[in-house]
């Protein structure tokens, strides 16, 4: 059975799937990752609250644009990997 919380998520981030291939932590409570749709760029993330959300993305010309839908699903699968995804999906702006 799929809750209404996995159901919003679904519907968010349609058919294409991204994986983070590297992340870790960075000084100043800052994360930094890499995935596999943007091999050559790095995302710094930054915590507010109980969540960490994209604070700069250092992006290579060797990768695809970065749009909006990727930001999110690049917060969401961070986010979930430290276990607060329903922290993430339950922020004000979502």
């Amino acid at each position: 059975m799929i809750t209404p919380l996995q159901e919003k998520v679904n519907r968010r981030l349609g058919d294409e799937k991204m994986k983070m291939t590297k992340w870790g932590f960075t000084r100043f409570n800052s994360i930094k990752a890499e995935f596999d749709l943007f091999p050559n760029s790095l995302v710094i993330l930054r915590k507010i609250r109980n969540y960490y959300f994209i604070n700069k993305v250092h992006w290579s010309r060797l990768d695809p644009v970065v749009e909006t839908h990727h930001l999110e699903e690049m917060e969401l699968l961070v986010n979930r990997e430290l276990d607060l995804e329903f922290h993430y999906l339950n922020r004000k702006s979502y």
